[in-house]
């Protein structure tokens, strides 16, 4: 399979998914994870039309979108404080705010280039002791304290679904985030406004879109020969 017959693929089923839940499939941003993928490749999908591509380290993340800053670069992997200064200016959306002492230093880094830097909190919903992210107990007072942060403005939720075999299995997941965002989103917080859900990778991605993800982080479905 060539590079747009895959984009195709993936985005016909963005669309079945989207419209078996009477949702706009143009509502849906994809994410190509381009992590491994060579720039080339990466333009190649750019001149087909796709516009966002995600980076899980933030040494790939700067070279490539120095090569390409025309694309909307998202930063989705774990990211370390000493490395925010590379990450401020150079991706659209930070998608792995895990931590506080990590929403201090985008906000310090953010004030320093005179923005407002747009990041999702990670959210472990389904509780493994390996991945990264709040406790859904920990997200209200987390969303109170973002109004100290005037230069990040946090945009939505993440999650990453255990790796199951069975993309039904990750549902659950993805609809107890989308109800705690829910649930929040009509909350009046500084400096947060809900309107990202991150959920679904080349596996369950149309699992989280029927449960309502609105951006789709998909790598082995798009790149894959």
């Amino acid at each position: 399979m060539s590079l747009k017959d895959n984009l195709e693929i993936v985005k016909n089923n963005i669309k079945r998914a989207a419209l078996k839940v009477n949702r706009d499939p143009a509502e849906i941003v994809l994410v190509a994870v381009s992590k491994m993928v060579e720039i080339d490749i990466i333009k190649e999908a750019y001149a087909l039309g796709q516009v966002d591509f995600g980076e899980n380290r933030v040494q790939s993340l700067k070279p490539k979108s120095e090569a390409l800053p025309q694309a909307r670069w998202h930063l989705i992997g774990q990211l370390q404080t000493n490395k925010v200064r590379d990450v401020i200016g150079r991706a659209c959306l930070i998608h792995s705010l895990d931590r506080w002492n990590l929403a201090e230093e985008i906000d310090r880094q953010a004030r320093g280039r005179g923005i407002v830097m747009p990041a999702l909190l990670e959210i472990n919903i389904a509780g493994e002791e390996q991945k990264a992210g709040l406790t859904p107990p920990d997200v209200e007072s987390f969303l109170d304290a973002v109004g100290q942060l005037s230069n990040i403005q946090v945009q939505g939720f993440m999650t990453m679904a255990p790796l199951l075999e069975d993309p039904e299995a990750a549902r659950p997941v993805f609809h107890e985030l989308n109800a705690l965002y829910r649930r929040l989103k009509g909350n009046n917080y500084q400096n947060v406004d809900l309107k990202y859900l991150s959920m679904g990778m080349s596996q369950d991605y149309e699992v989280a879109i029927e449960e309502g993800a609105n951006i789709i982080r998909v790598g082995t479905a798009i790149f894959h020969h």
